[in-house]
């Protein structure tokens, strides 16, 4: 991928022109971000984690009919917990939508040798608003292999979050393969045409798709069914809020007029926007 990197994203600068990147070009790579150990690390319980559970691969080309797929991590093993709260990447993502963002969705991701490409899409195509808009999504492909062209690297369509309208079958745009080690990882705009390439390859290309969204949507997957209570109050409350256990600016998510954090910490500091109001 001919474009410049962002070297241990941490913050600050490197942040704020990752995420100038997304929002203008629609993505940008966090290259090295993640240290070796725990990819390593998370690779090895991804798959460890889809062999146990018996994950077959997909049905039909989206899916993959050679690549497995598993979701909802956080419910597999504690592992996982650290890959929405990794600071490099979630400080880039909350400059592109906000803090009270959401984790929508958590996946591991296999695509085997002698893959098709995926077909082209956008992560927020069953939303029904007008495009452009402003980013509601913001997806991160942490690379725990290395992605090329050859092997499945993930194809984007630069600028295609301004276009009016998602990708619709037939559509067969010019695509740009992700190029980047493992460790790295690429965060797009949810309105980025995309698609996972064929993997020509005798290896299998493993990624984590971490996928956030604006705190005043729906979530891919519904974490608070997804997720028993007693674990999730045993995550950090950075990781509880991005899950649903709090409320957006104070008022969206309510129960009762109660944050729904204190459903898992008694002692959650909580402002809710009736406290603000003055009458």
């Amino acid at each position: 991928m001919e474009r410049p990197g962002f070297e241990q994203a941490a913050g600050g600068a490197a942040a704020d022109e990752a995420a100038r990147r997304v929002v203008e070009d629609g993505f940008a790579v966090l290259h090295g971000a993640v240290p070796r150990e725990l990819v390593a690390e998370l690779r090895a319980t991804a798959l460890r984690c889809m062999d146990a559970l018996g994950v077959a691969s997909g049905g039909n080309r989206f899916l993959g009919l050679r690549t497995r797929r598993l979701f909802n991590l956080l419910a597999r093993d504690r592992l996982f917990e650290q890959v929405p709260l990794f600071a490099p990447v979630l400080e880039v993502v909350e400059r592109v939508l906000d803090r009270e963002c959401l984790l929508s969705s958590l996946t591991a991701v296999e695509i085997g040798p002698g893959e098709s490409a995926q077909p082209i899409h956008c992560d927020d195509g069953s939303i029904g608003l007008p495009k452009p808009h402003a980013p509601i999504g913001c997806t991160a492909i942490w690379a725990l292999t290395d992605f090329s062209g050859e092997n499945g690297g993930t194809r984007v369509v630069p600028g295609s979050h301004l276009r009016e309208r998602g990708p619709r079958r037939g559509d067969a745009p010019e695509t740009l393969a992700t190029e980047m080690r493992a460790g790295s990882v690429l965060v797009y705009h949810g309105s980025l045409w995309h698609g996972g390439g064929a993997n020509a390859t005798q290896a299998a290309r493993i990624a984590i798709i971490c996928n956030y969204c604006a705190g005043f949507l729906r979530q891919e997957e519904c974490q608070l069914l997804a997720l028993p209570r007693e674990r999730v109050a045993a995550f950090p409350p950075r990781l509880q809020r991005l899950v649903g256990y709090g409320t957006y600016r104070g008022l969206l998510g309510h129960v009762d007029q109660q944050d729904p954090a204190t459903f898992v910490d008694p002692e959650a500091r909580t402002d809710m926007v009736w406290r603000r109001i003055r009458g």
